[in-house]
């Protein structure tokens, strides 16, 4: 079986993320596509195992193997967390559908330690971009204040939301480059410290429920194996409701 093959028959869950999702697009935005698909529980009784994940078939295309995409998202990557909320959903199967419900299962503490590491390593390349060219990227700035204002109000209230709703106009502002990069920097600075104080009061919990997690693969490789043909052909999210 290829792996553009796994990307079409089985996916269980796919959806637009970027800009779109976040509302910040514009009329120059990508469409990026993430999904997730489960292989067959007998491709991995041979040596050769299926792929953890899988680059296309479109363009700005790209898919997770089910247990890849859960151990990232167990670990809080944001990224992974991310695709999870996001509100554009374009293929949604009854697995992938028990997915979404354990959203919550994959939040936890550690999403301080995770989005603050992938923050860090974004600070430093536009800090790198100011000491070459005098000026940041500005579209990867204003992701970064995104991300941070994301990480600061999942911390204070347990709950994920990726739309940027009333910041809207304040990014893009951003993106254009009309707000001066020190003033950038002061932003990025009270979110920081924002998101430390968030932790101290946050209502999620220590560690990712795991077992849950565990539980729900379990049952999906059991099911898949009683039925080596293979998933039933993906609904589409508006057949799925």
């Amino acid at each position: 079986m290829q792996p553009e093959d796994l990307v079409r028959d089985h996916t269980i869950y796919a959806c637009v993320m970027g800009s779109r999702a976040f509302g910040l697009a514009t009329e120059t935005s990508d469409t990026d596509r993430r999904g997730v698909f489960l292989a067959p529980t007998p491709l991995f009784w041979r040596f050769e195992k299926p792929p953890a994940h899988v680059e296309g078939p479109g363009e700005e295309q790209f898919s997770w193997e089910l247990e890849r995409f859960c151990e990232l998202a167990l670990r809080g990557n944001p990224n992974i967390l991310e695709c999870l909320h996001s509100p554009l959903v374009e293929r949604l199967h009854d697995t992938g559908r028990e997915l979404l419900s354990l959203r919550g299962a994959f939040l936890s503490r550690q999403v301080h330690d995770t989005f603050t590491r992938y923050a860090l390593g974004q600070r430093r390349k536009l800090d790198a971009d100011v000491r070459t060219t005098g000026a940041p990227r500005w579209k990867h700035a204003m992701h970064l204040l995104r991300l941070l204002t994301t990480a600061r109000d999942l911390l204070r209230t347990g709950q994920l939301r990726i739309d940027v709703g009333d910041e809207r106009e304040a990014l893009l502002a951003v993106k254009r480059g009309e707000v001066p990069w020190a003033e950038v920097e002061a932003r990025m600075a009270r979110l920081a410290t924002a998101t430390q104080e968030a932790l101290r009061r946050t209502p999620l919990p220590a560690e990712p429920d795991r077992a849950r997690v565990a539980d729900f693969l379990f049952r999906v490789r059991r099911a898949s194996a009683a039925a080596p043909a293979g998933l039933p052909a993906p609904r589409s999210a508006e057949a799925a409701r």
